[in-house]
């Protein structure tokens, strides 16, 4: 932190001599504007100025010394970074022009001598003429030096293209010009809107709106495409982004509004093109409001905290001011990361990280005893569906055992809401993991019959970036060279990003009344293979040519496509218009818990035909014997 400041002090802190050499400047400055201005009164002919308005100006020198010294140092026209000079030094250099100028009429008065009356105007506008342009001069000088450089200095230039001649792209631009740290050169902008194009923004052409992108990167040959529409949302996004990805050019973009807003644009605010912002469609709007209502001031538990929907949740949650957060997690790594990463962003924040697992019924009713939670986040889960496979008693044990454990010590402890983190891969189960977490949200519906803790689910599609998801393993397989394997040209899945997922749970745990299945809509399915598609151009390499896809078929328990809900339940609309509510699908409780019972022992004796004591609960798992 020390070096920081040391930083922005030596950024600050104007040299001695700079300013010396700026005071010199304005005192000849002062000379020549007096001069000229009753050269330029006197129709450029020294000869017919009066002897007495020359000697006049050489005794009022003195006074506009000390009185220009005195307005600029006032106006901070000394202590100025000039190679960083904007329009507020410009006007603060003209506001203090003007005063000077004005004063010169007191000045001739009291030296008992009348001037012309256009004089103090003449001598306002020379003065403001060198001393703008001597300080400008500098800011000026290091641009043309920076151009030069990038042309003809030992940096590879970098060509660029600003998509965006507004507000956004002239501050990115600017800054461009500005730097010596920078090696980039802008080539040439493009805007949609026609009346822009043939003109300049910054003296940079532009060149023509979105359908010109390709031949323009061949024309200029731009290595960087920068995408400056920060009021744009993603649904608007998506067709520049899909041109932009074709030319095989590295994508980068400013993130959002907000940044224009508070004037907080450049380069460093901007980040690279990510798979998220091809998915066509805006952001999950919540009810901020209504998520602050139900979380501040109490105690929240989530289970799994440290896995990549858990931990996304307690970041969120710690923003609304709980009263006391609990962290649980089976994995210290991950629960440390959190929790030294919530630590550093929350010191307030009232935590409690605990290793335990959901399956130690002891361990559990011990947590809920303690600290009495009002509200749980339930994401402890196995979650891989290969693994999970080739190990399906360990699913049964973790996912519906573990909930139901935790599901019955909220009942027991009297918490408020308990809060489900659910799959569409519980419809319709083509494989043990979805069977398992259909099997939870049955156990909540059942639970919530009798108990006055309020039990919900919540139901969406794969997460982005998530751990185990697509995105993670094509980036490693992309950084090895390929290839990136694909099940089939034909798989779809549905996809929301980490924090849209949060804030759907959070949203559900605001509506909930109990007993609800909280679903998602999530727009259109993606094919995997558009995905791995758009990963490797945004990562700059051809499809087929540098990075290849290979297709290696279905794994055990994929389906070629996920469902949402199941025919049997209907949909009922929330205040959140992406957001459903599934009608609970009926059952016999009594059966079900005879059920779950024999499911247990069976676990526990590790039998072989697990799978066909699921399909008794669950008809709709579908499943190779």
């Amino acid at each position: 932190m020390k070096k920081l400041n040391d930083i922005r002090v030596g950024i600050l802190k104007v040299p001695v001599t700079r300013i010396i050499l700026l005071i010199v400047s304005d005192l000849v400055s002062i000379l020549v504007a007096s001069v000229l201005s009753l050269y330029v009164r006197y129709d450029f002919k020294f000869m017919d100025v009066p002897r007495e308005f020359w000697e006049a100006v050489l005794r009022a020198y003195g006074y506009n010394a000390v009185i220009v010294l005195a307005v600029f140092a006032i106006f901070k026209l000394y202590n100025s970074v000039w190679r960083y000079a904007s329009d507020t030094e410009l006007v603060n250099n003209a506001i203090a022009v003007v005063i000077c100028s004005i004063m010169q009429p007191v000045i001739f008065w009291i030296e008992g001598v009348k001037l012309p009356m256009s004089y103090p105007f003449f001598y306002g506008f020379f003065l403001m003429v060198l001393t703008c342009g001597i300080r400008f001069s500098y800011r000026i000088l290091r641009m043309i030096q920076n151009r030069r450089l990038n042309h003809f200095g030992g940096k590879s230039r970098i060509n660029c293209m600003i998509v965006g001649a507004g507000a956004a792209g002239n501050a990115i631009l600017k800054e461009i010009e500005s730097s010596s740290y920078l090696s980039i050169h802008v080539a040439c902008a493009i805007d949609d809107n026609p009346g822009c194009h043939g003109k300049y923004l910054r003296g940079v052409p532009i060149v023509g709106g979105r359908e010109s992108i390709p031949e323009n990167v061949e024309k200029y040959n731009i290595d960087e495409i920068i995408i400056a529409i920060p009021s744009a949302s993603r649904q608007a996004l998506k067709p520049i982004l899909e041109i932009c990805k074709e030319t095989g050019c590295r994508l980068k973009i400013l993130p959002g509004m907000y940044q224009i807003i508070n004037g907080d644009v450049n380069v460093s605010k901007l980040r690279e093109v990510q798979i998220e912002d091809l998915l066509g469609r805006d952001p999950i709007e919540v009810n901020l409001e209504e998520i602050m209502g139900y979380i501040r001031g109490k105690t929240v538990l989530v289970t799994g905290g440290g896995g990549s929907i858990g931990s996304e949740l307690c970041r969120q949650i710690a923003q609304h001011g709980p009263r006391r957060l609990v962290i649980l997690d089976i994995y210290e790594n991950s629960a440390y990361e959190i929790q030294q990463e919530l630590k550093q962003k929350f010191p307030g924040l009232d935590m409690k990280v605990l290793i335990a697992s959901v399956r130690n019924t002891a361990r559990i009713n011990e947590i809920f005893k303690i600290y009495r939670p009002d509200i749980v986040y339930h994401a402890a889960a196995h979650k891989h569906v290969p693994l999970m496979e080739d190990s399906p008693n360990e699913a049964v044990k973790n996912n519906v055992f573990g909930t139901l454990k935790v599901a019955r010590a909220a009942d027991k402890y009297e918490t408020r809401r308990f809060v489900l983190i659910s799959t569409d891969k519980a419809v319709n189960p083509t494989n043990i993991m979805g069977a398992s977490k259909r099997i939870c949200e049955m156990i909540i519906q059942n639970l919530n019959r009798r108990s006055k803790t309020e039990y919900v689910a919540v139901r969406f599609g794969n997460v982005l970036g998530s751990n185990g998801s697509v995105i993670p393993l094509f980036k490693k397989q992309i950084e090895h060279g390929g290839p990136v394997t694909v099940t089939s040209p034909d798989i779809i899945r549905y996809f929301m990003t980490i924090p849209e997922a949060v804030s759907l749970v959070l949203q559900a745990g605001a509506y909930a009344r109990g007993g609800e299945i909280f679903v998602l809509d999530m727009g259109e399915p993606m094919k995997i293979v558009d995905l791995a598609t758009n990963l490797i151009k945004l990562s700059g390499y051809r499809v087929g040519e540098d990075i290849k896809i290979e297709f290696i078929g279905l794994r055990p328990g994929e389906k070629m496509y996920e469902e949402l809900l199941m025919n049997e339940e209907g949909l009922q609309a929330t205040a959140n218009r992406m957001i459903y509510i599934g009608k609970p699908i009926e059952y016999d409780a009594e059966e079900f818990e005879e059920q779950l019972e024999r499911l247990r022992r069976a676990s526990m004796n590790e039998e072989s035909d697990i799978r066909g004591m699921v399909k008794e609960i669950v008809p709709t798992y579908n499943y190779e014997a």
